[in-house]
């Protein structure tokens, strides 16, 4: 998926009124995400994205960050300046279009990394 398509996905999911809002919204979920996963997870994800988006999942080396979902929306509302509900719909947009864009097994291996509540923000069902 080219960039434009990307952050077009993002910006109407997100009803955002800019693609400068919407670029930023991407790169700070992204960012969070990338602390969440590990450097390789996130490394293949980056492959199926479009640059410079892919620079928000490249961090320094280390273990991930094993948060759960509230922290994980608290740290994008942190980064977006938004309230924890704006943060979650925030994260949902930007998280169902990467859903979108990457191979559907990527997606199911980055799922299994995570807590299964995080399954919903990628437009995935829950098992609960």
């Amino acid at each position: 998926m080219r960039l434009e398509e990307f952050l077009t996905r993002v910006q109407d999911r997100g009803e955002y009124h800019s693609l400068e809002e919407t670029e930023h919204v991407s790169t700070a979920v992204l960012g969070v995400l990338a602390s969440r996963i590990t450097p390789e997870e996130a490394a293949g994800l980056a492959a199926q994205l479009p640059a410079p988006l892919t620079e928000a999942l490249h961090l320094e080396p280390g273990g991930p960050d094993p948060f759960d979902r509230e922290e994980f929306l608290s740290r994008v509302a942190r980064q977006t300046g938004a309230r924890p509900r704006t943060a979650e719909w925030d994260a949902s947009a930007v998280l169902s279009t990467v859903a979108d864009a990457a191979s559907g097994r990527q997606v199911d291996h980055l799922l299994s990394q995570l807590p299964e509540s995080y399954a919903d923000l990628f437009g995935r069902p829950t098992l609960r």
